[in-house]
């Protein structure tokens, strides 16, 4: 049985599969990064909304 040949194959695949994780990982964050700043930007226009109607949402009229 050929250790060091298995040792390699061994760490070769352990190393794939590394790159694929951070891979994965870097793309996730990404992701993350664009939903935050796509969050706060509706946040901003929200605020800005309320700031030129103040009195927008604040009643709800029911009828039963």
């Amino acid at each position: 049985m050929d250790v060091g040949g298995v040792l390699t194959v061994t760490l070769n695949d352990t190393k794939t599969r590394n790159d694929i994780g951070f891979a994965v990982l870097a793309k996730q964050m990404d992701t993350e990064k664009q939903a935050g700043a796509a969050m706060i930007d509706m946040m901003n226009r929200t605020f800005m909304e309320n700031s030129v109607n103040k009195n927008l949402g604040n009643n709800i009229d029911i009828c039963v």
